[in-house]
């Protein structure tokens, strides 16, 4: 009797610990699950929070740093545009442009690897973040430094598209003269009269920008000489065309041209021929022109005193 009882008592036994062990299962699925929803709930929302942090706190930003980047900037740019016009004056004068040109693009360098070392120390830089930066930016610079950011960027183009140089003889809105340095929003022009003119980069954008040697060492000079009608315009332009070549500012290499027109007034004479160097330009020109002046006197042709008729329409 007693051994039925066991036997009818094992099998739900048995039944209930199945049940114990699946209950035991399912609470600790689900608090499996629980736990990793918890989990990913709190990542999604750490990562939205560092999203939405724009700026770094202050015990992660790293001043020295930023001081550090700063003033080795400062340093660089100033070296540079004190240093390098001094090494092109005293060097040789082959490679005077090409020592001034690398100013501007050792400058934008400089100030290209500064800026994107520093802005990661003070911003939080995320996709986020940085169209929120960027869009809030252009909207701002956008209203209050338009004519500002707009030299800015036409400076950035010039270095890379070279309208002009250091070195170069330009001329732009009517101001003719030397580029003696470039800056991020304008350029600085030395006149033949030793007037220092300061024009904005925003110009290459509307104003037709004349450049008269474009990199090189030399440039086009034009002597004029105004003569009566009725001379020998072949010994005439033998005479000046020998002027020009005995010019002890001449560079040989280059040629030497004299133009013959006819206005209502008499016979227009250019010589046209190079320097040696662009520098010695107003030099050359008057070197020309009074040496041709005194053959031309000497050798009994007219010259017309004042070609008024030009001027009168």
């Amino acid at each position: 009797m007693v051994m039925q009882n066991a036997s009818e008592s094992t099998p739900g036994t048995a039944s209930e610990a199945l049940q114990a062990a699946a209950t035991a299962t399912t609470t600790a699925a689900a608090k499996t699950a629980a736990s990793s929803q918890s989990a990913a709930q709190r990542g999604a929302e750490s990562a939205q929070n560092d999203a939405i942090k724009v700026l770094n706190d202050l015990q992660e930003i790293s001043f020295w740093q930023i001081g550090f980047v700063v003033v080795g900037a400062w340093l660089i740019i100033t070296l540079s545009r004190r240093l390098l016009p001094l090494l092109a004056e005293r060097g040789p004068s082959q490679f005077r442009l090409y020592i001034l040109n690398t100013v501007p693009i050792i400058r934008l360098l400089t100030l290209t690897i500064a800026i994107l070392w520093v802005f990661p120390i003070i911003f939080n830089v995320t996709l986020e973040n940085f169209l929120i930066i960027a869009g809030g930016a252009s909207v701002a610079i956008g209203f209050a430094f338009k004519d500002y950011v707009s030299s800015l960027i036409a400076g950035i183009i010039a270095v890379f598209e070279r309208p002009y140089r250091p070195g170069d003889w330009v001329k732009i809105d009517g101001d003719y003269g030397e580029v003696v340095s470039i800056g991020m929003r304008s350029l600085s022009l030395v006149t033949a009269s030793d007037d220092l003119i300061t024009v904005p980069h925003v110009k290459i954008w509307d104003q037709n920008i004349s450049n008269s040697n474009d990199g090189e060492r030399t440039l086009m000079c034009v002597s004029n000489f105004y003569l009566a009608s009725q001379q020998d315009h072949a010994q005439v332009r033998s005479l000046l065309r020998d002027v020009a070549m005995t010019s002890g500012y001449l560079q040989y290499q280059k040629p030497v041209v004299v133009i013959v027109t006819n206005e209502p007034w008499g016979t227009r004479y250019q010589v046209k021929a190079y320097p040696f160097d662009l520098r010695d330009q107003f030099v050359f020109i008057s070197d020309v022109t009074v040496r041709g002046k005194a053959a031309l006197q000497q050798h009994g042709f007219e010259e017309v005193v004042t070609p008024a008729v030009e001027n009168q329409k």
